[in-house]
């Protein structure tokens, strides 16, 4: 019984701070925008801890990590090792840390009306791409 006691607190003080690392991100995005800081509150409320970072410009961001034009959003997030552009639902973001694929990032192009942080009502499905290509890696 003690046995199997402390290898249960073995696996969780291990296993807690990798699943924590996964899920600590950096937002970068212009000061005063409402839309970005509504998904910042979304990607908390679903177990990420945020750090935002206002910047006046944001294209020295997006040309660090390639971002082309058409699937720039108006902020940029570093996540696990990925970038991912605009207002991707956090249950993607969580597909895209679980399943490691060998891409550079993944966005949601457009601020689409029911997105995470942005007003309106979701009228068709969200397709995410994968960064840099018009592959889609998700529907949501």
């Amino acid at each position: 019984m003690i046995r199997t006691i402390l290898a249960a607190l073995v696996v969780l003080v291990f296993a807690t701070p990798a699943a924590a690392q996964n899920k600590t991100a950096v937002m970068y995005k212009a000061a005063g925008c409402g839309c970005c800081d509504g998904h910042a509150d979304h990607l908390r409320a679903n177990g990420y801890k945020v750090r935002v970072v206002e910047l006046a410009d944001l294209a020295p961001i997006k040309k660090k990590h390639s971002v082309p034009e058409a699937q720039a959003g108006c902020h940029t997030i570093e996540v696990g090792g990925y970038v991912v552009e605009g207002h991707v639902p956090a249950k993607i973001i969580d597909k895209l840390l679980a399943e490691k694929p060998a891409i550079k990032g993944i966005s949601l192009p457009g601020m689409p009306d029911g997105s995470p942080g942005m007003s309106g009502t979701k009228t068709e499905p969200f397709k995410i791409e994968v960064l840099g290509t018009k592959k889609v890696f998700a529907v949501d």
